[in-house]
């Protein structure tokens, strides 16, 4: 692994990087998963760009964006947001003028963090770390009564969700919104759920959809819900907040922020099964 050095020469503002990781150490292993991701999302980004598909090409340029604001690469992050406007508005004429240009600075990325991973260790003078919590073990008798589920197709977000919070609850992951609907059937009884972690840009079913099944089934109450979303347009803040909902919080997000969020959500339960 080279020095972060090598991250600033290419334009990553690490700084700004470390005041959402909080430690060099995070950060370097979310970036491996962001390395190992990468390429299944770029896939999935041609296929829906060959079907001429923009509602499902939206929702992966999308995730690209977010994960490309945690990791400083903001070019690409801009370019990423301008395919998910324009794909949004079914502009499918930009998006054949401009494919190109996307895929290009995408595989510029991809080589950055190749080599800055590659091989041996990390020298990261300029920034001690904090100590990383254990991953808890996977017995089920020492798993936390309590539930956070976290409904995002990221990887990295799930990644940096269980370093801050698997210490002290149990954390159910969907990666779309069906398995978040799954999820959610199955602890409508046992009220274990105390937080929803909800982003609104996910594959199959989005979180919109997810909002509507938990307000018709009178759980939002029960199961309080935070939007996680890199989307701030107004029209989606305006029709979030249409909902019970507690918060909306835009990624990227830092560790102290998701924590308040998180406590706040929870504080939010008003009655209990």
């Amino acid at each position: 692994m080279k020095d972060i050095n090598y991250l600033k020469e290419n334009g990553v503002d690490i700084n700004k990087c470390l005041e959402l990781f909080g430690d060099i150490e995070t950060y370097n292993e979310t970036i491996k998963e962001f390395k190992n991701s990468i390429d299944g999302k770029l896939d999935q980004i041609e296929k829906y760009y060959k079907d001429a598909d923009m509602p499902n090409y939206a929702i992966y340029v999308h995730s690209l964006k977010s994960d490309c604001k945690y990791f400083g690469f903001i070019k690409l992050a801009s370019i990423a947001y301008d395919h998910e406007l324009k794909s949004k508005a079914n502009d499918l004429n930009y998006v054949k003028e401009n494919y190109e240009t996307l895929i290009t600075e995408a595989r510029k990325v991809k080589a950055i963090v190749d080599e800055y991973l590659f091989d041996g260790e990390a020298t990261n003078n300029l920034y001690s770390s904090n100590d990383i919590k254990p991953v808890k073990p996977e017995d089920p008798e020492q798993l936390c009564e309590d539930i956070i589920l976290i409904a995002d197709d990221s990887e990295v977000i799930r990644i940096f969700v269980k370093k801050i919070f698997d210490a002290d609850y149990e954390l159910a992951f969907a990666i779309d919104g069906q398995e978040a609907l799954n999820i959610i059937r199955e602890h409508e009884e046992d009220g274990r759920i105390k937080a929803v972690l909800l982003d609104l840009n996910m594959p199959k079913v989005d979180g919109f959809a997810v909002l509507d099944y938990m307000t018709q089934a009178n759980l939002l109450d029960k199961m309080p819900v935070t939007i996680i979303s890199g989307d701030s347009s107004k029209e989606a803040i305006s029709k979030a907040f249409e909902y019970n909902i507690v918060d909306m919080l835009n990624k990227p997000f830092n560790e102290a922020k998701i924590k308040q969020t998180v406590e706040k959500t929870i504080a939010n339960i008003k009655s209990q099964y």
